[in-house]
């Protein structure tokens, strides 16, 4: 064998041990949280109000849009005159 094969085999070792000593400490985990009789991770409860939030949120956004959505078309109606400036106010003056 080369050095690089060799190498190449130690990584891929190295690296399906660390996959497996994470996949049992999950496993061991997971076990022991069901054999302590834990509650789930996210209870029906605390389920129901996150969902509520992520409602209130949407029509917030909702709203937000709407008055731009608004806004936009109020300022794409105005007139073309009204929206530039005098030409006094970009000029500096002169008044030495």
């Amino acid at each position: 064998m080369h050095v690089e094969e060799i190498v190449v085999v130690v990584v891929a070792l190295v690296s399906m041990c660390f996959t497996v000593c994470y996949i049992a400490k999950l496993w061991f985990n997971r076990s022991i949280r069901k054999a302590s009789g834990h509650p789930p991770l996210v209870s029906d409860e605390r389920l129901a109000r996150i969902e509520q939030a992520v409602d209130t949120m949407a029509l917030e956004v909702e709203r937000i849009s709407e008055g731009q959505r608004y806004l936009t078309k109020v300022l794409a109606s105005r007139p073309a005159d009204a929206v530039s400036l005098p030409a006094s106010v970009g000029t500096p003056s002169r008044s030495s």
